[in-house]
């Protein structure tokens, strides 16, 4: 099947590897793993990642009720602020419902229906190299830590979240945190039921000491009498998806430039906002290229990749790892043609799931 470019293409066989791996951890530790809807909700994989996973943590309403639909399983309802008119709804596709703050818990407890209920707790440590990421910055908005203040509301709550990790492939700066957190909180740990660690553990990268995380998993949950739970998202998906898009034109100005039917503010908004270069394979070769987007922002740029031919007008380019925080980001910034989405199944099929069309355009507006 020959599928117009621009499109995100999911890998599952790569997809598998990573899910293979959480399997593995799950039951090695026996802890349980749901998938960050923040970072990834393409549905069409669904049925694959319920096959590893034991359910879906969400951001928002929206988040809850796909999570509920289309996933199955256990759903957890997180939100930095749930609002009045949308509470209900919330807890009526939610198994366990976490506030961020004890204002919320306060304010809504009461209406939970005898769900298990968490708190968001901040430990004021973190792993994040960007700042906008980063849980435990400076007036962080994201968790208690007043240690007073969450032991007067224990008998509101079974469990806690406590997510204060991004992009974090060291074990051992991993391990180092969890100290710190029985440290502050041990006495709170050790009234409840469950505790979720978050997300941002990058545990399925090449190498990662995956024995050594289910051990020190494992330690954890019994010395406190808890059920552990991490929510990953980027380690879930990480590597499986890519971005397909053709050069529609090619110009000089100091250095050789291609333009592609594709935009880093339309639809891998993450480049721009951490003004991180894209990824290409094998990015080898005699002929360097600035591969830029067709939108109007002067700095929509993927960056600049090594080529081993000149490019020209049709060639086409495979964009690495744009799946992650990336599906889930994507607009309509200049009308630019949103991305299809497009399924390589396990014998190597590649089945187009979804395409968009003006009418989404128009109808994303009004």
């Amino acid at each position: 099947m020959t599928i117009p470019t621009p499109y995100y293409l999911v890998d599952k066989t790569v997809l598998l590897k990573n899910l293979e791996k959480i399997s593995y951890l799950r039951q090695r530790s026996g802890v349980k793993c749901l998938l960050a809807l923040k970072c990834f909700a393409t549905w069409s994989v669904f049925d694959l990642m319920a096959e590893h996973m034991d359910g879906t943590t969400s951001s928002s309403l929206n988040e809850v009720r796909l999570g509920r639909e289309k996933f199955g399983g256990e759903t957890h309802a997180y939100s930095v602020a749930f609002g009045d008119g949308e509470i209900d709804e919330v807890i009526a596709n939610a198994d366990k419902v976490i506030f961020n703050s004890l204002s919320q818990l306060e304010r809504f407890h009461n209406r939970t229906g005898g769900r298990p209920v968490g708190l968001r707790l901040n430990p004021q440590v973190s792993y994040s190299n960007f700042i906008i990421a980063d849980p435990a910055r400076p007036n962080s908005r994201l968790g208690e830590w007043d240690m007073a203040r969450i032991e007067a509301s224990l008998d509101k709550i079974s469990g806690v979240m406590i997510h204060c990790h991004c992009e974090n492939g060291d074990f051992d700066a991993f391990s180092k945190i969890l100290a710190e957190i029985e440290e502050k909180f041990g006495a709170v740990l050790e009234r409840l039921d469950w505790v979720s660690l978050g997300g941002g553990i990058h545990f399925t990268g090449e190498d990662y000491p995956l024995e050594a995380l289910a051990e020190r998993l494992k330690g954890f949950a019994e010395r406190y009498g808890v059920e552990v739970y991490l929510e990953p998202g980027e380690a879930a998906i990480t590597n499986s998806t890519s971005l397909e898009v053709t050069v529609l034109d090619t110009v000089r100005n100091g250095k050789d430039i291609a333009i592609v039917d594709s935009s880093i503010e339309a639809h891998m908004l993450d480049l721009l906002i951490y003004r991180l270069e894209a990824r290409i394979a094998p990015d080898s070769g005699a002929h360097n290229y600035m591969i830029a987007g067709k939108s109007c922002l002067a700095g929509d740029i993927f960056g600049e990749f090594q080529f081993d031919k000149p490019l020209s007008v049709g060639d086409r380019i495979s964009i690495s790892d744009a799946g992650g925080y990336t599906m889930v980001k994507k607009n309509w910034f200049n009308g630019v043609q949103m991305p299809s989405i497009a399924v390589r199944e396990l014998d190597g099929r590649v089945n187009l799931v979804k395409g968009f069309t003006y009418t989404d355009y128009v109808e994303s507006l009004s």
